[in-house]
């Protein structure tokens, strides 16, 4: 039915595409992957049985699709360049005017960017074991049962990668 369709896009897209950006980190990328995500939900959402929530069900492909990318790159060794022309992260507006906008602050600002920019990049050297029970717990808000159920491991070794994950992101950060 494309109605239940276009609802179920209506109301999960948002929150899966902002789960894609912070595990991709590369809005061009998040939105390859949300629609890969909604492609493999239309060819299999006969196969959901219920057993979880559908939101969980959704990030869990999206997560799939996330791992297979970094997975192709990975084998690729990819060099990323950024256009400033393209949009960057969560912002609609081109990177070049995000680098050239009013600031109120300089240097308020400028130490804000390279802390967000160090959170950032601890973060994504994370390994994505780490990265992606970090990224639903503190940054989704996902508690420990649905996290597991979305990477489909124990909930002992959510709470494992968790404590593992933020000291080894504490530690990258030290210095801010």
């Amino acid at each position: 039915d494309s109605d239940a369709f276009d609802l179920l896009v209506t109301r999960h897209s948002a929150d899966i595409y902002a789960l894609l950006i912070r595990l991709t980190n590369d809005a061009e990328e998040a939105n390859d992957l949300l629609q890969e995500t909604f492609l493999s939900v239309v060819k299999a959402i006969r196969s959901f049985r219920g057993d979880s929530q559908l939101k969980t069900w959704l990030y869990r492909i999206a997560v799939n699709h996330s791992r297979n990318r970094f997975r192709w790159w990975k084998r690729r060794k990819f060099e990323k360049t950024v256009s400033l022309d393209s949009s960057y992260g969560d912002e609609e507006r081109p990177l070049s005017d995000t680098i050239r906008g009013n600031l109120r602050d300089p240097e308020e600002d400028a130490i804000l960017r390279e802390r967000q920019q160090a959170l950032k990049d601890a973060l994504a050297a994370l390994p994505a074991i780490f990265r992606e029970v970090i990224i639903l717990s503190d940054i989704e808000g996902f508690d420990y049962e649905t996290i597991a159920e979305t990477l489909e491991i124990n909930i002992g070794t959510v709470k494992s990668r968790l404590s593992r994950g933020r000291a080894e992101l504490k530690r990258r950060i030290k210095d801010f």
